[in-house]
């Protein structure tokens, strides 16, 4: 994982936050590290400020602006905003110093409490002297990356819960005489984003409902539909493709959503609205459900309008209302550039990445692929990131590419299973052999771009546990590989054992891959050289029992749970490496005892019993060539009930 650093600056000024224009003659107090405050001025007036970012909008008074003028404007606005940066020393000295101490992107959080400031498109900002990249748009250049987020000041820290089972709401609108939506190219955007985590089946139908348990879509959104969802799932993501529009009384945009109970009619809906539909409460005010993330692929979803009334942009209000992360547009952004924002997003964030990584990628991407705008601009993100978030974002990535690895098996294992009921000889044809085997080396490339990702000040324990996971793949393709061809069995199997090795020698004392290390060695040793495994290799297997023992008796929980299953597994091999000791009946009444506790401790559908429960029945089954440990995995196999596969070791 890339290493992130955060730079903050705030950009205070007395009196309330409302009803006060910008002026070049206002004094903002500037707060950034251990710098003492300073002053500074931003350099536009607030009318003539409007009057610019009119022309942003690519249409004005009914006429196109002409591309070399809204060009020169991006470019005297990006400098001006450049020369507000440049005021404040502590900003160059904190990007230096996070430069300094290696990280690979700067993440700067821009907070500010006044309402005429969060019209100022900071996010054009040209790199003054002395910034990386000086001379180009500061959060493009890639000699330095920096991405930027705003969000708003508040009293307690607003909690974020990142590691959740991703589950979207898509909801769109497009009511009355209003030109429609691209809903159909963001459906599809979406759909590739989810598909690494939707279980392939060969009937249609199927394959639908594994899409609706991941994604949920809502047309003819009614504010009221979206609090009803809200109410009844919990969502970690809503993307909301609908226009934007001005509300004349307030000044401030809204969302065009349809009316409830006639969605041919426009409902126009502003931020604290749509806010307290997102964070669904009971009937005791609690609030129930509150999304990660809220995209809104909408016109001016985060332009402030007036500043007269309290309040700001439709992002604002869902920021200040406990919504962690906001990506909204500042200005009116093209239908394209919308398709192309929700697939980068979704793909980036669905995969694990930093969001803050993911923010930058996007702002790379519309400046491609959206030549002649400037909707990398238009971009805006308010966010929360709390202290531990850098461990919320790891967890969730783990999370992500186990069941993205689970979900690839289930595949190779279903179209294993229709390959043998379908063929005469049991055997997949050569073309199911190709999918197969493009499914194996999927496999393979994400544990080994898991592995590289491993941040360097990992502990030893979470690289063996990476380095044994990928182990078990390599395990779990040689099973599948055996119903085929023997040769690329021994060879996935030959991989595992290497693996396993070097996960030992990271982590000596981690009982589960010394088991797993010994036992792919047995499985891989000929009959033989099997007969001089229990000299060579005793007294690692009483090493490992020996620490298994220790961890029995301090842990709880799941560590407990996964000591049993190493200690009934090493009491198996102890038909291998501890010949001159061993008692098949003792062997066989304790693999029970400890099976069963196993279960009672954690449950017959957790993860540990049916990790277990798999890896015996390869003793039993895939590596049955030795009777004598045969009548050892069928005692642990029938203490162990059959429960749901899960993504992780095997």
């Amino acid at each position: 994982m890339s290493e992130i650093q955060y730079v903050k600056l705030e950009l205070l000024r007395s009196g309330p936050a409302h009803n006060q224009l910008l002026s070049p003659l206002t004094p903002y107090l500037a707060l950034c590290g251990a710098d003492g405050p300073v002053t500074v001025h931003v350099p536009f007036e607030h009318a003539q400020l409007l009057t610019r970012l009119e022309r942003l909008r690519y249409f004005t008074e009914g006429r196109e602006v002409a591309p070399l003028q809204r060009e020169a404007e991006v470019r005297e606005i990006g400098e001006a905003l450049g020369r507000v940066l440049s005021q404040v020393p502590g900003l160059l000295s904190e990007v230096s110093r996070a430069r300094c101490d290696g990280s690979d992107i700067v993440h700067l959080r821009l907070s500010v409490a006044a309402y005429e400031l969060a019209l100022v498109p900071f996010e054009l900002a040209i790199g003054p002297d002395a910034f990386p990249g000086s001379g180009a748009p500061l959060f493009l250049q890639t000699i330095a990356p920096i991405t930027l987020t705003r969000e708003v000041r508040r009293g307690r820290a607003l909690p974020v819960y990142w590691d959740r089972p991703p589950r979207i709401l898509f909801a769109f609108a497009a009511p009355g005489d209003l030109p429609p939506v691209p809903a159909q190219a963001h459906l599809e955007a979406l759909r590739r984003a989810i598909d690494p985590w939707t279980k392939w089946t060969r009937e249609p139908a199927e394959r639908v409902a594994e899409v609706k348990k991941l994604l949920t879509v809502l047309p003819s959104a009614s504010l009221q539909k979206i609090r009803r969802a809200c109410a009844e799932t919990e969502y970690t993501h809503v993307h909301i493709l609908a226009h934007g529009e001005l509300r004349e009384k307030t000044g401030r945009y809204g969302l065009d959503l349809c009316r409830d109970d006639d969605p041919s009619e426009k409902d126009l809906i502003d931020g604290e609205a749509l806010a307290t539909a997102l964070t669904a409460r009971d009937s005791i005010g609690t609030t129930r459900f509150r999304p990660t993330v809220v995209s809104l692929a909408t016109c001016d979803s985060g332009n402030s309008g007036s500043v007269v009334m309290a309040g700001g942009s439709m992002a604002h209000a869902l920021h200040a209302g406990g919504i962690p992360w906001v990506f909204a547009s500042q200005f009116p952004l093209w239908m394209h550039a919308s398709s192309v924002a929700a697939e980068v997003l979704y793909r980036g964030l669905l995969r694990g990445d930093d969001p803050r990584w993911v923010l930058y990628t996007l702002r790379q991407r519309l400046r491609t692929d959206s030549a002649g705008t400037h909707d990398w601009a238009s971009i805006v993100a308010y966010a929360v990131v709390p202290w531990d978030f850098d461990k919320q974002v790891e967890a969730f990535r783990n999370r992500q590419t186990r069941q993205r690895i689970e979900v690839r098996f289930d595949e190779a294992e279903r179209r294993t299973r229709l390959a043998a009921a379908a063929g005469e000889t049991g055997r997949a044809t050569p073309v199911e052999q190709g999918e197969l085997e493009a499914i194996y080396e999927a496999i393979r490339h994400d544990l080994e771009e898991w592995r590289e990702a491993l941040p360097s000040r990992a502990a030893p324990r979470e690289r063996a546990e990476r380095l044994g996971m990928s182990a078990a793949g390599e395990k779990r393709i040689g099973d599948l590989a055996a119903v085929d061809d023997p040769t690329k069995a021994k060879a996935a199997y030959e991989r595992a054992c290497e693996l396993y090795r070097r996960a030992l020698e990271v982590e000596p004392v981690n009982h589960w891959v010394a088991t797993q290390y010994l036992s792919m060695t047995a499985v891989l040793a000929p009959g033989e050289a099997a007969e001089r495994l229990a000299s060579e290799y005793g007294s690692w297997w009483g090493a490992a029992r020996q620490i298994a023992e220790w961890e029995l008796h301090t842990a709880s929980g799941e560590r407990r749970a996964w000591a049993l299953g190493t200690l009934a597994e090493l009491e198996l091999l102890g038909v291998i490496y501890d010949k001159p000791n061993f008692d098949a009946t003792r062997a066989r009444d304790a693999i029970q005892r400890m099976c069963r506790e196993l279960c009672d401790l954690v449950g017959k559908d957790a993860f540990p019993v049916s990790s277990t429960r798999r890896q015996f029945q390869r003793y039993r089954t895939t590596w049955s060539r030795r009777d004598d440990w045969d009548e050892l995995a069928t005692a642990a196999i029938a203490a162990l009930p059959e429960g749901p596969s899960w993504a992780g070791r095997a």
